[in-house]
């Protein structure tokens, strides 16, 4: 009997993952806390927290690799420790069972910068979720160099897609445009800013997964479509459902000071480095080896824009 991908979350990128694989013919196991509330035909279900180590080491049995899509909630205090508690957890667990990783990641490790961001930026210890995020890389990297697992990190900016609520640009922006209302955008809508296709990770990830060894023990960036505003991305779509594009953002200076009434533009204002400058990703490496044709947003931006419509 063939052994299961494991995929470890169940939220828009895990799904995107898990239907990847279930449309190759392999069979897919969803491991999280609670069962999916909308299951997946054809994937089995594994009860894990992955801040439990023998619940991981439960779940990583019997697998023939894992992909890490889980996510914690949006606060520097839980993932100063959540991050490495769970990593260390599954870099435990693949490394006693010899089982690979692919590591759907984000971008946060390399701190402030002012060119496209390559996989050879050094970590940095800036912040409380980069830094994170930077001693969530030693773990796996450590491990790896060392001969005890093979992970490989698919790094990602920002993502949307038909159907992803939680992004910069997902029902606050295409939705509200989808209920007739003004995008809102807590990111600059004039600066040019790079946003990742969820069915195009879900694709990057499952060419790992293909991979050979060699890919392994190193990190990714994911194809992305050349770099466009907010405020493009969000015409074309507009456009696809017959909405006027209407937008409202808070200026970036009054960021901080909202900080301190709303918990959650606190945790965002830390963070403003990613969106106060024009952020782009070089994702040459991976194009060169696997292949480099990421969705255009004038295929992109549609399909996301019509799904809100449809919950309409």
């Amino acid at each position: 009997m063939e052994k299961p991908i494991v995929v470890f979350g169940y939220g828009p990128v895990g799904q995107a993952v898990a239907e990847a694989v279930i449309r190759q013919g392999r069979s897919v196991s969803i491991a999280q806390r609670t069962p999916p509330a909308r299951p997946l035909a054809g994937a089995a279900f594994k009860p894990c927290d992955v801040l439990d180590a023998e619940a991981v080491r439960n779940a990583v049995a019997g697998a023939s690799q894992i992909v890490m899509t889980v996510g914690f909630p949006y606060l520097g205090r839980v993932w100063k420790t959540a991050w490495p508690r769970a990593m260390t957890n599954l870099v435990e667990a693949c490394a006693a069972q010899r089982v690979r990783m692919v590591f759907a990641d984000n971008l946060y490790m390399y701190g402030p910068q002012a060119a496209p961001l390559r996989e050879d930026m050094a970590l940095t210890d800036y912040g409380v979720k980069p830094a994170a995020r930077a001693e969530v890389t030693r773990i796996w990297k450590t491990a790896c160099d060392a001969g005890r697992v093979r992970v490989a990190a698919l790094r990602a900016p920002d993502f949307y897609g038909p159907g992803v609520s939680l992004s910069h640009i997902g029902n606050v922006a295409f939705g509200a445009l989808a209920r007739g209302k003004a995008a809102s955008l807590l990111i600059p809508p004039d600066t040019p800013h790079a946003f990742a296709y969820v069915p195009d990770i879900a694709r990057a990830i499952a060419t790992l997964l293909d991979a050979s060894d060699d890919a392994f023990g190193q990190a990714w960036h994911v194809p992305c479509a050349p770099l466009r505003t907010p405020r493009q991305i969000l015409a074309v779509g507009a456009a696809a459902i017959g909405r006027k594009l209407r937008i409202r953002s808070l200026p970036l200076w009054l960021l901080p000071a909202a900080g301190f009434v709303s918990p959650f533009l606190r945790e965002v204002a830390e963070m403003r480095f990613t969106f106060d400058r024009p952020y782009d990703v070089d994702s040459r490496k991976f194009g060169s080896r696997f292949w480099n044709d990421a969705t255009p947003f004038e295929v992109g931006s549609p399909a996301a824009a019509r799904s809100f419509l449809a919950q309409v």
